[in-house]
Parts: C-alpha cells; structure tokens; sequence
C-alpha cells in the first residue's frame, strides 16, 4: 500500500499545535452573489448535520462544526489524514444585507448559506426627468 508523505505538510501541524491553533480548524469555501443574494458553499465532508452551527452577532457570521472520526477498536492506523475536531469560519458582513433572513442548508457534504441583499441596497433605477419637466415642477413647488 502506497504512503503519501508531505513533510512540509507535517512541519505545518506541528507549528499549528505548538501555536495552539490545532484544535480549530478552517474550512475551504466559495462565496458568490447569485441574483437579489449572495451564497457561501462551504465544505464540510463527513460533518454530523446536528454538529453544524451557523448564528450571526451583528455583522458577523459565525459557522462551526465538529468532526468525530471513529475506528474499530484495536485498529493500528498506518495513515490517518482526514482531520477530525472542531471547524471555524466567521466573516464580517458588509452592510446592504438582510441578515434576519439567512438561510442554511447541509447536502452531500456542503453547507450552503444563503444571504439576502437587503431592499435598500438592491439596484434600483432613478428616472431622470427632461428639463421642461423640472422647470415645471419647481415652478409648481414654488408656486404652492
């Protein structure tokens, strides 16, 4: 059975764990705007669905979820590379969002979270009026 081996891969968990960053773990992701909405694809492979938490503070948006890796008892593991513990990812939303309407979904390994655009920053278009138009409604405004 062929090995793979990364050394460089090696040096970076152990620098990692004497830092303390070993236990909280990132998690790749891809962010688009679709529409009237932005979705965040983020992969979470082999995640307990009742082990995901997704909450928003204000403008930041937290997600966590914790990996259990279980193994027969008495196993001798001769490569272990799936990691397994708890994933972070928060993000700081802009303003313009409807944060009281984010959605969530978790399918085949994505969790998938939905964010409105909020009313006022949508694209709107502005009617542009021709000068006879203005002139008169000043003069309406005026007149009033």
């Amino acid at each position: 059975m062929a090995m793979k081996f990364d050394p460089f891969q090696e040096l970076d968990r152990m620098a990692q764990a004497l830092r303390g960053e070993g236990t909280l773990r990132g998690m790749p992701m891809d962010l688009y705007r679709q529409g009237d909405h932005y979705v965040l694809a983020a992969d979470l492979p082999g995640i307990d669905p009742g082990s995901i938490d997704v909450d928003i503070d204000g403008q930041l948006l937290t997600i966590r979820a914790q990996r259990t890796l279980h193994g027969a008892e008495g196993v001798k593991w001769l490569t272990r590379e799936r990691e397994s513990g708890s994933f972070l990812r928060q993000l700081n939303l802009g303003q313009g969002l409807d944060t009281e309407k984010i959605s969530a979904s978790y399918e085949n390994g994505v969790l998938s979270v939905t964010i409105p655009v909020g009313e006022r920053a949508k694209p709107r278009k502005i009617a542009v009026q021709a000068g006879e138009a203005r002139d008169a409604e000043a003069h309406e405004a005026v007149s009033a």
